[in-house]
């Protein structure tokens, strides 16, 4: 596998005219990114909210209503990234998007779309505290791994990233990308998935790239503020960066932050590495015994 450039973004959160608005906005955003010549690009956790503001206020302002409405336009935010990813021959990781099951719940579901407009999905797998308490979105228990042109894929959403054996799980099905979603209110909350990101590609010696929404939308109770920015992470190892951040954007800046990476530097590293977290996974469980 050759070297590609990756684009994840710190996106914006507004509100909407229409769909025609936000269709146009999508595009903007995925034209800037494939120009910048990125051929997988990653957008955050929850970032389809925004598309609650294209019902009346009685929806927009309830936690409940708004999932429930929002049902109505994932057909056409389906169709919209599909045509998108095979306009530009790129990958896309559409964050995440609140979806009705078939039990009648929500799974807060990723998507990622391929060059010929395929799409897949990975659910969230670990809920936070709001999602358990007050939105009421349930998580899921399958994790996946996708083949693509880029290599072998994973997506944790979010909180997912900060619990080892879900990234484990992605890289022992082969995975040497783990793509990280992201919605943080708070600058701790930003840390904590920043810090779990950084460890995932610490112990895995593998890339972890985290996109998070940024900015505040007061009239969702959902995303009303939001902290964060796009970065690429790393091993930490001969020749990666010696902190493990390939890249980091300004904090609560809306751009796309871009990265070159290099796969076959990652099984370089796990057979000629310094030291072999990857390998040595399981000598850690001699203490369970």
């Amino acid at each position: 596998m050759t070297d590609f450039r990756i684009a994840t973004a710190a996106y914006p959160i507004d509100f909407l005219r229409d769909w025609q608005t936000y269709a146009a906005k999508i595009t903007r955003w995925v034209d800037e990114a494939a120009t910048g010549g990125a051929k997988l690009l990653v957008f955050p956790e929850y970032f389809s909210m925004e598309l609650a503001s294209l019902f009346p206020e009685e929806v927009y302002a309830s936690l409940s209503a708004q999932l429930m409405s929002m049902q109505s336009v994932l057909t056409d935010f389906i169709k919209l990234f599909a045509a998108l990813a095979q306009r530009h021959a790129v990958t896309i990781c559409a964050g995440s998007f609140p979806v009705r099951v078939e039990n009648g719940s929500y799974h807060n579901r990723s998507y990622l779309f391929h060059p010929d407009g395929r799409h897949e999905h990975q659910e969230k797998v670990q809920m936070t505290r709001f999602e358990n308490e007050q939105w009421l979105i349930e998580g899921s228990n399958d994790v996946r791994v996708f083949d693509t042109e880029l290599g072998k894929i994973g997506i944790a959403i979010c909180y997912d990233a900060e619990f080892p054996l879900i990234a484990r799980r992605m890289v022992e099905l082969g995975a040497n990308i783990i793509l990280v979603p992201s919605c943080t209110d708070t600058l701790s909350g930003y840390w904590r998935v920043r810090i779990g990101c950084q460890a995932r590609a610490l112990e895995n010696q593998c890339y972890v790239v985290q996109s998070s929404i940024v900015g505040d939308a007061s009239w969702s109770p959902a995303v009303d503020v939001n902290t964060g920015t796009g970065a690429v992470y790393t091993p930490v190892d001969r020749g990666f960066p010696d902190d493990g951040v390939l890249i980091s954007g300004a904090l609560n800046e809306p751009c796309w932050t871009f990265a070159d990476v290099n796969p076959e530097a990652l099984a370089q590293v796990r057979r000629n590495g310094q030291v072999f977290n990857y390998r040595d996974w399981d000598g850690q469980t001699r203490v369970l015994r």
